[in-house]
């Protein structure tokens, strides 16, 4: 057996080369919209508790929803952290997701456009990074 044993939280072994700028800020950028999606699961959680809405199914689904996307996008940031190939797709769709949601925000009878350009922004800066080539370069699958 291996002596060897790799610390979860570090690169992959064969990526012990320090992080890019792109890659640190690309690495921000999604830490914070998990941390903004936790926030928001709470928040919707202590809403359905505290003043159920005119449809509790409605809350409790919103609700649940919003804790699965956290956890794929805390899956993502700990991917990304990792340094982990599978992670572009999934920043990827996330982020086509959330620009999606700014867009929403940008028109209709509730629109909040504040709101939208708090999605969108970090939505377009998280694509253009997760597609650099520093990015690339070091989400690339090493060749055996």
């Amino acid at each position: 057996m291996s002596e060897t044993t790799s610390n979860p939280f570090e690169p992959h072994e064969s990526r012990r080369e320090p992080r890019s700028r792109a890659m640190l800020v690309l690495l921000v950028v999604v830490a914070l919209e998990f941390a903004a999606l936790v926030v928001a699961t709470v928040v919707l959680l202590v809403e359905v508790v505290v003043s159920p809405a005119s449809s509790i199914a409605s809350g409790i689904a919103l609700t649940v929803l919003t804790a699965i996307a956290a956890l794929w996008l805390g899956a993502m940031t700990l991917g990304l952290w990792r340094a982990r190939p599978w992670v572009r797709s999934g920043i990827i769709v996330w982020q086509v997701l959330q620009g999606a949601l700014a867009i929403g925000a940008f028109q209709g009878v509730f629109r909040v456009p504040a709101v939208g350009w708090a999605l969108l922004l970090p939505a377009l800066v998280a694509i253009t990074l997760v597609l650099s080539k520093s990015v690339t370069a070091a989400l690339a699958r090493p060749v055996e």
